[in-house]
């Protein structure tokens, strides 16, 4: 089985500004294999967030290859990236994007009802992803009812619930005090050891050192792309 997930060759984004050219990302090349524990950092305007969009497949790149999981989906068209993304990749954002009106049930289960599965398979699997993120016990809860810890990690469980292939992480602690921060980065490291990818985009050199692998992007390019040898574990 080829251990390759992830395969971008010379990727280019330029966005039009006005009557200005912006070059967020000048060429780009990278691979990711499997169950690899990536961090990507940056300082403002390095293109990160750019890299993260495409690497979600938010958007498209201006030219250049990204392989997904044997899949070229540098060309596709918007229906069938959402297809992709919503099968290949789990995302966590900083902001938890959990919806207010549902318990945390419904809010871990709402990339199946995209997939189309029936509601008693959603049920059973989400409260699978909430057994994993230890929150099974506040299932009926309201994300107002949580901390913050919980939010993120009822985001956590809805990133994995769909079994994807990568789970992207952005900032995933930017509102966390730094006590419930560990706790989630050490979340992270559980679910890595269980065979999962993850990608990590933070500008928090403390949270990059969690990861195995850190790529540091400047100007559009990459910078360095180097091992970590000491990842930190809590």
């Amino acid at each position: 089985m080829n251990n390759t997930l992830i395969s971008i060759e010379n990727l280019k984004k330029i966005y039009q500004v006005g009557t200005q050219e912006v070059r967020a990302l000048n060429g780009v090349s990278l691979v990711i294999h499997r169950n690899e524990y990536v961090a990507i950092m940056g300082p403002s305007g390095s293109g990160k967030s750019t890299l993260m969009n495409i690497i979600g497949c938010l958007d498209s790149p201006t030219s250049g290859n990204y392989i997904l999981n044997g899949t070229d989906v540098s060309q596709m068209e918007d229906n069938a990236l959402a297809e992709a993304r919503n099968k290949e990749i789990g995302f966590v954002f900083q902001s938890f994007n959990l919806l207010p009106r549902y318990n945390a049930l419904d809010n871990v289960a709402l990339p199946l009802i995209y997939a189309g599965l029936p509601k008693h398979k959603r049920v059973e699997m989400a409260e699978s992803a909430l057994i994993s993120v230890d929150l099974l016990n506040r299932k009926d809860h309201k994300p107002n009812e949580l901390s913050g810890g919980q939010r993120q990690r009822i985001a956590v469980a809805r990133a994995l619930v769909n079994d994807p292939s990568i789970i992207l992480a952005d900032e995933p602690t930017g509102n966390l005090d730094s006590k419930t921060s560990i706790d989630i980065m050490r979340l992270f490291e559980e679910i890595h050891k269980k065979g999962n990818t993850i990608i990590v985009v933070t500008h928090e050199e403390d949270i990059a050192q969690h990861a195995y692998r850190i790529i540091r992007l400047r100007d559009g390019l990459i910078e360095s792309d180097l091992e970590n040898p000491h990842p930190k574990q809590r």
